[in-house]
């Protein structure tokens, strides 16, 4: 069954208010999650949490969306991207709220896990409403919408650096952040896309792993999160214990990753239709790989750093690119498809880290990032394969 066609006159509302509202729902999403990972030191303090404790309770966040991930493609397309998101990301913010107030490590756990439910709702169906509003505006945006994702994650942690700065108590500061959501969320969410003017197919739609191109599509951002996970997690470590810089700038690479992974996100859209979708995931794996090779052949701080930000813009445009494909599958509903390949590339988020953890205890971390700059060479020949990159 083929997509009905998505008629601009039965919305509502002008596309730029449509396509602003789309945007501020990522924005605020990002918000909520740079402002909770930005107390994380504060609540380990306040819970006295060892690093393995620690470690532990985090576990919670992920396990929470991969619950939800066999569910919320399905809940999306039965109720409609903008009642689902307009909903999930109040709780999400309420969630964050009572992170806030926690005062065992059992009740950050429990909300932690409530927080991974939430926000994978939150996920599926803004990149569902950014999929359809893309459609409706007739050139490429979507890429422009994770990066206001990861300028609000910047956004929120720069605000938790103030308010860390400011002595400003957790409840305080993530009562806030609730309030600012909310403000924003009940403003904009009568711009976003109704269900009526978004496709809704395949109703008794079965959980299933994706097959065809689809499948081609999940293992692309499989091997972009991998990297992008490790790149979170270690690249710290790797410039304390491999690069040896000065300690106060051993967030550098870290540092240098994220703001070129942000800024590539907002020239993704005009890169992919300059190149082409295909030949951008092309350039973007071999730019994946060349930086972290960079950083590993040459383990001194200007080059690392340099290797680090070649690895950002390399990361910036995959995942995006990959859910908007996804999204404009004829064959199955833009909810379910993104869901589908968001799930295979959130076990690549998930297992990327500790294996990297594994294999550095065995040969080295400089010779695990090594291996983990295959995923760049693995995105370029992948991307080969996929018809629907055009």
């Amino acid at each position: 069954m083929q997509h009905p066609s998505i008629d601009i006159h039965a919305l509502h509302h002008p596309i730029k208010k449509t396509l602003t509202a789309v945007g501020v729902f990522f924005f605020i999403q990002g918000v909520s999650f740079g402002s909770w990972a930005s107390r994380i030191p504060d609540l380990k303090e306040k819970l006295l949490l060892s690093e393995a404790g620690l470690g532990t309770i985090l576990f919670m966040l992920p396990m929470g969306q991969m619950t939800m991930m066999p569910f919320s493609g399905r809940i999306v397309t039965r109720f409609g991207s903008r009642n689902v998101l307009r909903i999930a990301l109040l709780v999400y913010a309420l969630i964050l709220f009572l992170i806030g107030n926690v005062s065992a490590p059992w009740q950050l756990a429990v909300c932690l896990y409530l927080f991974g439910l939430s926000g994978n709702l939150c996920n599926i169906s803004v990149n569902t409403q950014g999929v359809n509003a893309e459609s409706i505006n007739g050139r490429p945006v979507f890429t422009t919408f994770h990066g206001l994702w990861s300028l609000g994650g910047f956004s929120g942690a720069l605000i938790g650096l103030l308010m860390i700065r400011s002595s400003v108590t957790l409840p305080y500061h993530f009562l806030s952040i609730t309030i600012f959501v909310w403000i924003h969320a009940v403003i904009f969410q009568q711009f976003l896309i109704p269900k009526k003017a978004v496709s809704s197919i395949i109703p008794k739609y079965q959980l299933k792993l994706p097959q065809g191109q689809l499948l081609l599509l999940g293992i692309i951002t499989f091997c972009c999160m991998s990297v992008e996970g490790c790149m979170f997690d270690w690249t710290g470590i790797y410039f304390r214990d491999v690069v040896r810089i000065d300690e106060y700038f051993v967030t550098a690479g870290y540092a240098a990753f994220m703001i070129t992974m942000t800024t590539g996100r907002f020239f993704g859209d005009r890169m992919a239709t300059w190149f082409g979708r295909r030949n951008w995931v092309m350039v973007s794996g071999w730019m994946i790989f060349s930086g972290i090779f960079i950083t590993v052949i040459f383990p001194h701080p200007i080059p690392a750093v340099i290797g680090c930000m070649l690895t950002g813009i390399g990361v910036s445009s995959i995942v995006p690119l990959m859910y908007s494909t996804a999204g404009k599958d004829p064959k199955i509903a833009s909810s379910i498809a993104i869901a589908s390949v968001a799930g295979i590339g959130y076990f690549g988020f998930l297992l990327g880290p500790p294996v990297i953890g594994y294999i550095a205890q065995g040969i080295g971390l400089k010779y695990s990032f090594l291996l983990m700059s295959l995923g760049g060479i693995a995105i370029f020949y992948l991307s080969k394969k996929v018809e629907q990159l055009r």
